[in-house]
């Protein structure tokens, strides 16, 4: 447990950071996940996908939560108290044969679909959250994302 906290928490941390706006919060996020990392890690199905996606997404829901938690998401264009020094989650996927997949995918998609799916999925905003953003019906957002993870998925079968 040891190992994997030395070689994810950087990252994770990032990925909280970015959700939560304040490192106070991403820490608390981290150590959620953390704590549900060796609470169910028999759990993880190889699968379903990597285990670098299942370590990023508990942190994205344990941050998503907190925030959700605190009634209140925290949007805000400042740099937090103190920058992240580990790469950007999405700059470390692009670098991999899938990520570089995933980011032509993403190209091919209509733009609002594809600002909706980031927004939502790295963001963390949620359906409702963009919905009063777009100003849209809360089932129009819904759809759209569907129809792009959709896309998505047959863009990137091989």
């Amino acid at each position: 447990m040891r190992r994997l906290y030395e070689r994810w928490s950087a990252r994770l941390h990032g990925v909280a950071l970015r959700i939560t706006g304040q490192p106070a919060l991403a820490a608390d996020a981290m150590h959620d996940a953390f704590l549900q990392i060796w609470q169910q890690a028999g759990r993880f199905d190889p699968a379903r996908g990597s285990g670098e996606a299942w370590l990023v997404s508990l942190a994205r829901y344990r941050a998503l939560d907190i925030v959700r938690r605190r009634g209140r998401e925290v949007l805000t264009d400042d740099l937090p108290e103190q920058e992240d020094a580990s790469p950007d989650a999405l700059a470390v996927l692009a670098q991999s044969a899938a990520g570089a997949a995933l980011h032509r995918c993403l190209g091919q998609l209509e733009p609002d679909r594809r600002e909706l799916i980031l927004l939502a999925f790295v963001q963390g905003l949620s359906h409702a959250e963009l919905a009063r953003r777009r100003n849209a019906p809360l089932g129009t957002i819904k759809s759209w994302i569907r129809r792009g993870l959709a896309a998505l998925r047959t863009c990137l079968e091989p």
